[in-house]
């Protein structure tokens, strides 16, 4: 339930007041007053009204007196009644909250940019610090302060109500928190002089195949988790800001520091990733309000636009499917995650084929050598003889040759786009095991 405070002239106070009955309030509450203006009668009325019943009954009452004046208390009331048995039952109101609601803490969030600045640059430094020291940890601490999850979210409240005054101001913070975490990324780069990407930056930089699920999942937990009563949630909104923030704070620090190392390949990774997770947010963020029932009706200083829904999330959701015709049309530059496990499967294929050897180990990835116009895909093999037999120097050798040319082949055969670099090492048991 929530609780509401309603100014309205005197004689339409009934009116009103039947209104609240008819929207299911509970004890409603009737004051008297004296307006400012001199023989001027005012009503102040308490009333508690279900979740989903605010932004219904706030255009009743505008419709009633056009001058009411509103307080909303945005947090959870239990009002009880007689009889005491049914108190259970008047206290099991866990619906969802009001779009009305749900907008208003829209437009709220965006209104501290001193704190949203400092979030972004405290998140920029973790971030740095975490890549630059392999430490994953800290990563995990710079998504939860990252503020990148508030901005994507209202974009998607935007969307899914077509107040483009909201879009504009949630676009434009998402924009503002990415040049500040990665300008003190790229900053903290140059002043201490870093010359090459980490190990966890170049994990960092490899994209899958399925990059795309993460911002529709975030999106829909987000705009799950805003609606919810906050005794309905049994997840946080730290977690599921984490969510939102997880394929965001890492890239938006990689492309900062790869921009200054000149490393252009992970470069534009990062704002592929970056681009991705913005749509898909937005568009499986909006689906789940307008599911939820927000939409450009509501209170008149409320309404959006109604043609702006199905335009943005259209557009929406053509950047999505152009980001994805980017992703599988650039192989393999846009899916180094993928396809370094594919060819840990085909390797194996290469040397079962063989006949000659078991498969101990296998290991690819891509390397971010400099080569002008050639992805190295780096395999590093274990294999041991399937005979307990003795190899000379030459037949291990020949072996590792043979091993070497039969999975580079096999590579290329299958459709690598990839200059595969293969090192075959040959194990032996112990003697006499």
């Amino acid at each position: 339930m929530r609780q509401l405070y309603i100014e309205v002239v005197e004689e339409k106070a009934v009116k009103v007041i039947e209104e609240a009955q008819a929207f299911a309030a509970m004890n409603v509450w009737h004051l008297p007053l004296s307006g400012w203006r001199e023989g001027e009668k005012k009503a102040l009325i308490l009333a508690h009204l279900p979740n989903r019943q605010v932004g219904s009954f706030l255009q009743a009452v505008q419709d009633i007196d056009s001058e009411a004046h509103f307080t909303f208390e945005p947090r959870g009331i239990l009002p009880l009644r007689p009889p005491a048995d049914q108190v259970p039952e008047q206290t099991v109101d866990v619906s969802e909250r009001s779009p009305f609601e749900v907008y208003l803490s829209g437009l709220q969030s965006i209104g501290s940019l001193r704190g949203f600045i400092s979030y972004a640059v405290a998140g920029g430094i973790v971030v740095w610090i975490g890549l630059i020291t392999n430490t994953i940890y800290l990563l995990v601490a710079a998504m939860l302060i990252a503020p990148f999850a508030g901005p994507a979210m209202n974009a998607a409240i935007g969307t899914a109500t077509g107040h483009f005054h909201l879009i504009r101001r949630s676009l434009g913070r998402y924009i503002l928190g990415l040049i500040v975490t990665a300008g003190v990324a790229a900053l903290l780069t140059w002043i201490f002089r870093l010359s090459a990407a980490t190990s966890l930056m170049v994990d960092v930089s490899e994209i899958s195949v399925v990059s795309a699920l993460l911002p529709l999942s975030a999106g829909a937990a987000g705009a799950i988790n805003l609606v919810q009563s906050e005794r309905d949630s049994l997840v946080s909104g730290a977690a599921v800001g984490m969510l939102v923030a997880a394929s965001l704070a890492p890239p938006t620090g990689l492309l900062g520091m790869t921009l200054v190392l000149g490393e252009w390949a992970m470069a534009k990774g990062a704002v592929f990733v970056l681009l991705l997770q913005l749509m898909g947010i937005n568009f499986a963020g909006a689906v789940v309000f307008r599911l939820y029932g927000l939409s450009a009706k509501g209170p008149r200083f409320l309404k959006g636009q109604r043609w702006a829904f199905p335009v943005l999330l259209t557009g929406s959701a053509v950047v999505l499917a152009g980001l994805l015709w980017w992703q599988f049309s650039s192989s393999p530059e846009l899916q180094r995650s993928t396809r370094a496990q594919r060819a840990v499967a085909e390797i194996r294929t290469a040397v079962e084929a063989s006949k000659v050897v078991h498969l101990i180990e296998a290991n690819a990835r891509f390397t971010r050598t400099n080569i002008p116009g050639q992805n190295s895909l780096l395999a590093l093999v274990y294999v041991q003889p399937i005979k307990k037999i003795t190899l000379s120097d030459a037949d291990e050798t020949k072996l590792k040759r043979y091993l070497t040319h039969q999975i580079q082949q096999h590579l290329l055969k299958v459709g690598f786009n990839v200059t595969p670099l293969v090192s075959v090492t040959v194990l032996k048991p112990p003697e006499g095991s």
